[in-house]
């Protein structure tokens, strides 16, 4: 008997994805080629990173909601820079019942971070869903990291002991401690299993940068990482997409109160 079995639950795709502006490696911007990119991986719940959102350097436009249209999602978008009418930062698209629990900077040295957390409600489970983008500076991450843990997020009531997803644009490499900070108390979802394959630059990938963490409660049934000519193309970080599911173990059928 497999583990959907088990729960119940069938599985959900989770895609985390670097959007760069929806400006490509052919250096056209495209919202419309980033939709394709996410249509194609048939993700139920999308982490971005780096949106524009009404700034004139890619035609005002506001791509969160360009993309989540294409796709017929919702888009909850959190501006990590927000100058008069331009904003720049991160979103979470989904099909699925969705709830913004919160939306707030991270601790910053350079150009300013910040973190989004949603509840997804797939079937009669709920799923706390953050997605965030760290810094380019090794203090910073760890910083940024060591907030994320903490009672304000992971660490918070509302989340803690919960079926919970970390994902985004990390900035860290395997081996750096900022990752296995994280890996301490989250799952890397890329293992075990074969050594995954780094997602950055989406032309000629060499590191690994981008993840998606679970909670002890969430199994994951693999990750893959489309690397096809659009996906080089549109970006330039390659998406990566894990399969999830619920354990049996978590299933008590509607939110999981952590006691």
């Amino acid at each position: 008997m497999s583990s959907q079995d088990r729960a119940g639950d069938p599985p959900l795709k989770i895609l985390t994805y670097n959007v760069h502006s929806c400006v490509g490696t052919d250096r056209r911007h495209d919202p419309a080629r980033i939709a394709e990119v996410i249509s194609a991986s048939g993700a139920d719940i999308i982490g971005l990173q780096e949106l524009d959102v009404g700034r004139r350097r890619t035609g005002s436009v506001d791509q969160a909601h360009a993309i989540a249209s294409a796709l017929r999602m919702q888009a909850h978008f959190h501006p990590a820079i927000h100058v008069e009418e331009e904003k720049y930062g991160d979103a979470i698209l989904t099909a699925l019942p969705v709830r913004m629990i919160k939306a707030d900077g991270l601790p910053s040295i350079g150009e300013p971070r910040g973190a989004i957390w949603v509840e997804v409600t797939a079937g009669d489970r709920t799923l706390q869903v953050i997605n965030t983008h760290l810094g380019l500076r090794r203090r910073e991450r760890l910083q940024q990291v060591a907030a994320l843990l903490g009672p304000a997020w992971l660490a918070h009531p509302d989340c803690l002991g919960k079926p919970t997803i970390l994902m985004g644009d990390f900035n860290s490499v395997p081996s750096s401690l900022a990752y296995r900070t994280l890996t301490l108390g989250l799952r890397d979802a890329g293992l075990p299993g074969p050594k995954p394959r780094p997602t950055f630059p989406s032309r000629y990938p060499l590191l690994r940068l981008d993840y998606i963490f679970l909670s002890g409660d969430l199994a994951s049934r693999g990750i893959h990482l489309p690397a096809d000519p659009l996906s080089r193309r549109a970006s330039d970080h390659l998406p990566l997409l894990a399969t999830v599911e619920f354990t049996a173990e978590s299933h008590g059928g509607g939110t999981n109160s952590g006691s």
